[in-house]
């Protein structure tokens, strides 16, 4: 990440307020992310604090990589699609569920149904840059955003409101690095 995104990034992000819980297995709370800009914050507070991931066959840089994946998607179209019957009905009744308990619950270990692998010797620093790009792309998008692999259709809302509840589920994997011996 270049110096004079960093610390605009951040000067940004401090200004704005910051409403998330703490990270599960610190206060036995679920971490929730209510603002896009609280979310950016907390990926880029991964370049300083970097996390291991839990009960994952993915690495942290991988995590990433899938969470901008997801936001590319959003308004690139994604690579393959749930049926037209499962995206009309399963789908958004999964999608209200997770909205209306403000969290999202899925394998942390599935990726996107015909998104390239994710680059496990993909440097930290490049992951979060991506992430926090998809991120921005996502703030700043003004087009049509596409449809959803398996919710279908989604307002601008609701599309965030979805990104922001899977920021929050992959951070639920996301643990305090132990020193090693």
């Amino acid at each position: 990440m270049d110096r004079r995104r960093a610390l605009k990034t951040a000067t940004v992000l401090l200004a704005a307020p910051v409403a998330a819980a703490p990270l599960a297995g610190c206060s036995g709370r679920l971490r929730t992310f209510t603002t896009w800009q609280g979310a950016q914050q907390a990926v880029l507070d991964l370049l300083f604090v970097p996390r291991a991931v839990a009960g994952s066959p993915w690495n942290l840089s991988q995590v990433l990589q899938h969470l901008a994946q997801s936001i590319e998607y959003s308004m690139q179209g994604f690579p393959v699609l749930k049926g037209a019957w499962f995206r009309a009905s399963a789908g958004p009744a999964a999608f209200a569920v997770f909205n209306a308990r403000g969290a999202m619950s899925h394998d942390l270990g599935e990726p996107i149904p015909g998104a390239p692998a994710l680059d496990g010797a993909q440097a930290l620093k490049v992951s979060v840059q991506r992430l926090l790009d998809a991120m921005d792309a996502f703030a700043r998008f003004d087009g049509t955003l596409r449809p959803h692999f398996a919710y279908g259709e989604l307002t601008r809302p609701q599309y965030e409101r979805a990104h922001l509840m899977h920021l929050a589920n992959h951070w639920s994997q996301f643990h305090a690095r132990t020193a090693t011996a």
